[in-house]
């Protein structure tokens, strides 16, 4: 997986995807935070938007809390602009930390911190998300704990060509080893495979409903707070949990009387 082969089959089959035709850190640093737990076509028109309103750390950093979760609406996990608005407001301040630091800034982890230094810098870091230790467990045949699997990735990182490898690997995931009915005829590194049998994929507990959910009240409700509409109907004590959810994670606070508005 280090070789050309890989390279040249990201070159020929890649996904125009906006964050993949810039250098710049900051929009690097947006794109991954909105990547998470996202899918990819549904974070682009999200993507654009918010950097049209947001070109550079500075302008989040300055930007009142309710209008960057106003401008995140819609895309969910909507604490995760605060965490972003809090690692603009560092940058702005300090300026980009190098690459082997990047953790230092609010809600940047190792994968995030691993995806900018390399995408932005070409620092040699290994970017390990759900579709890298997909493929190299099942090539390797074993599956291996974080730590682990990180050693493994840095092993793996052709010198020079960190950028273009993580970004091979995550598309490699994403579009031929999937999770389910992978297409190992159309994969450039095959051989040598352990095959997607070698490793047996965790099992799921079934999970609620969505919309049963609480997340999705707090969806639901920071919604209707962004748009100034009235919010859904709810049982009392999935509103005050939902409410409570959202004051936790700094995106409402309560007024007069416990009702609840944008910080």
């Amino acid at each position: 997986m280090r070789g050309e082969p890989l390279l040249d089959w990201y070159e020929a089959v890649r996904r125009p995807l906006p964050w993949r035709f810039t250098r710049d850190p900051w929009a690097i640093l947006v794109s991954e935070v909105m990547l998470q737990q996202t899918q990819a076509a549904r974070v682009v028109p999200h993507y654009e938007r918010f950097l049209a309103r947001f070109p550079s750390p500075r302008a989040l950093a300055e930007a009142p809390a309710a209008e960057a979760i106003g401008a995140w609406s819609g895309l969910g996990y909507n604490r995760r602009v605060l965490a972003l608005r809090a690692a603009a407001q560092v940058v702005a301040e300090q300026g980009w930390p190098p690459p082997e630091r990047l953790q230092e800034l609010p809600g940047v982890g190792p994968y995030t911190a691993a995806a900018v230094g390399s995408f932005a810098w070409d620092a040699p870091m290994a970017a390990v998300d759900t579709n890298v230790r997909r493929v190299i467990e099942r090539r390797d045949g074993e599956r291996r704990s974080p730590r682990a699997l990180a050693r493994r990735a840095a092993e793996l990182v052709p010198e020079g060509r960190a950028a273009a490898w993580n970004q091979a690997m995550m598309e490699l995931g994403a579009t031929v080893c999937r999770p389910r009915r992978p297409d190992c005829g159309a994969c450039p590194v095959q051989a040598g495979c352990a095959g997607p049998d070698a490793v047996a994929p965790p099992v799921r507990p079934r999970g609620e409903r969505f919309e049963d959910s609480d997340r999705w009240a707090r969806g639901r409700l920071l919604a209707a707070l962004v748009a100034g509409e009235r919010p859904p109907e709810l049982a009392p004590e999935r509103r005050e949990r939902a409410l409570a959810g959202l004051a936790r994670d700094g995106l409402v606070v309560r007024g007069v009387g416990g009702e609840p508005r944008l910080p």
